[in-house]
């Protein structure tokens, strides 16, 4: 038994409780980072978490990546698809190079998966077990997904104050009830999904799979009734990824992620201001105010930005914009490394032939 964790946990707990109520964003990933990392950092030894329980916890994570799916009508939906998927392809993209791009600056110390899993705009909680499962740097992916994340939670209820607000109630929700059998759903999902998407063959199956079996176990379920995880089940999940990362910083780790913070900082201005771009046309084509279509577009946080939409009284646009490019951020980050090397291949051809005509 590793002692250390007698200390890392309690620690973890105090410090996501404090989070929690200074209202930090990813208040419990943030507690678990800082706790294990300290220790791991003092003891200058790494601190390896239990391959049951992350996988598990895993699980809670594509679950949780999957109810606001749940929650949305299919109308509701596809009425914003078309302009859903033009905006979540810009901001892709956008993310895409803007990875690829600082992949180039730092000359191989950051590999082109690791440079776009780190700025996908949207499903932080889920990038580093992608990045895990994918080969990517995970602890660079997370420490920049949860800076990029930090930086919209605190930028957006200061933008927002000086917005025009629109009048009426929003139902873009994801509160509902739970029962004791659904509980042991949700559990038996995050335990099985995993092996059950392998067996279908599904891209990065540890968090696919439970997605893909949420979204279908819930046609199923009564209304009024949720596959949203407990409250424990979800702090469970979160921690599980601050002390994955935790657990392995190091100096050498610590120094590298300060050298590309100067890039990275502006690369999440960037793409902070291209989705803000992005809310122009989004007003226009739907007659909405300002407000509405700079939530629709705000890369990531969708939990702040539920919270500010449910305040102010936006319309279901801003919670199906969210959902549809959330389903496009995923399905690149699946199937990144066919779409970077479908990207490159004709480039190595190239260099292939130069090298032989040589």
């Amino acid at each position: 038994m590793d002692f250390r964790w007698l200390v890392v946990v309690p620690a973890s707990v105090v410090l996501g409780l404090l989070f929690d109520w200074l209202n930090v964003p990813a208040s419990w990933i943030l507690a678990a980072i800082v706790s294990s990392g300290s220790v791991a950092l003092i003891s200058q030894r790494d601190m390896p978490v239990n391959k049951h329980f992350y996988s598990l916890s895993r699980g809670f994570i594509g679950i949780m990546a999957a109810v606001p799916l749940t929650l949305s009508s299919a109308g509701q939906l596809i009425k914003y698809v078309p302009m859903g998927v033009a905006v979540g392809i810009a901001s892709v993209a956008f993310c895409m190079v803007g990875g690829l791009l600082l992949a180039k600056m730092q000359k191989g110390a950051i590999s082109r998966e690791t440079g776009v899993l780190s700025l996908l705009p949207g499903g932080a909680s889920m990038m580093p077990p992608l990045a895990d499962e994918l080969g990517a740097n995970f602890r660079y992916v997370a420490l920049t997904q949860y800076l990029r994340l930090l930086c919209v939670s605190i930028s957006l209820p200061l933008l927002v104050t000086f917005m025009p607000h629109p009048a009426g109630d929003s139902d873009a929700s994801l509160e509902a009830s739970t029962t004791w059998w659904v509980i042991l759903l949700v559990l038996a999902i995050a335990a099985f999904g995993e092996p059950l998407g392998k067996k279908l063959h599904m891209p990065v199956a540890s968090v696919m799979g439970p997605i893909v079996i949420t979204v279908v176990v819930s046609f199923f379920l009564p209304d009024g009734i949720t596959m949203q995880p407990l409250e424990i089940f979800r702090i469970l999940a979160f921690l599980s990824i601050g002390w994955v990362c935790g657990g392995g910083l190091s100096m050498p780790t610590l120094r590298h992620f300060g050298r590309q913070l100067p890039a990275t900082f502006g690369l999440i201005a960037l793409i902070l201001a291209s989705c803000a771009t992005l809310a122009l046309p989004v007003m226009a084509v739907f007659d909405i105010t300002y407000f509405e279509a700079y939530l629709a577009t705000s890369p990531g946080a969708l939990e702040t930005v539920l919270a500010l939409s449910s305040e102010g009284g936006a319309g279901p646009i801003v919670v199906s914009l969210q959902i549809i490019r959330l389903i496009l951020v995923l399905t690149v980050a699946a199937y990144l490394p066919q779409i970077l090397n479908f990207l490159f291949r004709g480039r190595r051809k190239g260099r292939g032939k130069g090298i032989t005509s040589a």
